[in-house]
């Protein structure tokens, strides 16, 4: 492989239910004030789950918008790596299979990927590695649905950072040698101290979701071991964000000047739905400002499918333009956290 390899993001497209929950109604169904809702987790409303749309469906909508926007022939896919969630149509089922049918991609072949939130920045990672490795690769669609929403209890206040869960999709396409966008270092980093902490206890092998435990609300995420968990999330995520940032620059090469890219180059931080006083304080961290991020709170965390809607945002606000340096910023639960670094526009 030549040492000018290079793979770029040639198209975004997104997909957003038109059902929606308020603030206001977020509020009322967990009984909490309106101004906690709004300003301290930073909901004011968010898209969920319209039933009549199920999770890939909603992932082929976000593709096909996305194969429209970069004028390519569904033919030209080679791979298409699935970020459908665990919660779609069917269980045991390869969506990326389903996926590529649907949208004309007969020729690629598919898979499922799962790292929760930090998903797509992996996806972007593996599929590079794939371009790598492979000649034959040239063409990779990244899409999946997200209907998470399901599973959030409002009236148990220990998943109250979960409130902003919503529903939707995203695609991304990437090409090699593509002139525009170049996907340049990513890292990423898991903690398994906190993997049994968030889960839906009722729900696999474990414990079946059996009529008494989807009435006892087991068939619903929980927080086990709240204080466990909270202490430890407190004491290393922002430094771990840190940690995949820094990192996913000094795998990016190095500039015109020859000097390595740093945090002082970031022009754009692509931040999932996190509380504000943490999206502040990443900002903070690394010494930029609100007007160089899109909050996404308008529109609810929609898992993996955020680093993409992001992207979009930042671009309809003005906020990410030709010749910027992007990071992308995911963390999920289990829990990992992901950083990658695009340079915007042409090279």
């Amino acid at each position: 492989m030549s040492e000018n390899f290079t793979m770029g993001i040639v198209a975004t497209g997104h997909f957003l239910p038109e059902t929606y929950m308020t603030g206001e109604e977020i509020a009322e169904a967990s009984g909490m004030p309106e101004w906690v809702v709004k300003d301290k987790l930073g909901i004011s409303r968010k898209h969920v789950t319209d039933p009549e749309i199920h999770p890939n469906e909603m992932g082929v909508l976000a593709a096909k918008q996305a194969i429209a926007n970069a004028g390519i022939d569904p033919m030209e896919i080679d791979v298409v790596l699935c970020t459908t969630e665990e919660w779609k149509e069917y269980n045991l089922w390869t969506a990326g299979i389903d996926l590529a049918w649907e949208v004309g991609a007969r020729n690629a072949w598919g898979m499922d990927m799962h790292m929760r939130c930090a998903t797509t920045v992996a996806a972007l990672k593996l599929a590079k590695s794939l371009m790598r490795e492979d000649d034959s690769i040239n063409t990779v669609l990244i899409a999946g649905g997200y209907t998470i929403a399901d599973f959030i209890d409002f009236t148990n206040h220990r998943t109250s950072f979960l409130f902003n869960i919503g529903a939707g999709g995203g695609a991304v396409i990437v090409k090699r040698d593509w002139p525009d966008n170049h996907v340049l270092g990513t890292h990423l980093l898991s903690d398994g101290s906190m993997s049994r902490h968030v889960l839906v206890p009722a729900s696999g092998t474990k414990r079946f979701p059996s009529d008494e435990a989807v009435a006892a609300g087991a068939f619903k995420f929980d927080l086990l071991e709240p204080e466990a968990m909270k202490g430890r999330l407190n004491e290393v995520s922002m430094s771990n964000w840190l940690f995949c940032i820094d990192e996913a620059l000094a795998k990016s090469g190095v500039k015109e000047d020859g000097s390595p890219y740093g945090r002082e180059d970031i022009d754009y931080v692509n931040i999932l739905l996190i509380k504000p006083s943490a999206h502040k304080q990443l900002l903070d961290e690394l010494g930029k400002t609100e007007d160089q991020a899109a909050y996404l709170g308008h529109i609810g965390h929609i898992g993996e499918q955020d680093t993409i809607i992001s992207m979009i945002e930042g671009e309809k606000q003005g906020k990410l333009k030709p010749g910027d340096l992007m990071v992308m910023v995911g963390a999920g639960i289990g829990y990992v956290w992901s950083a990658g670094i695009v340079k915007w526009g042409p090279e």
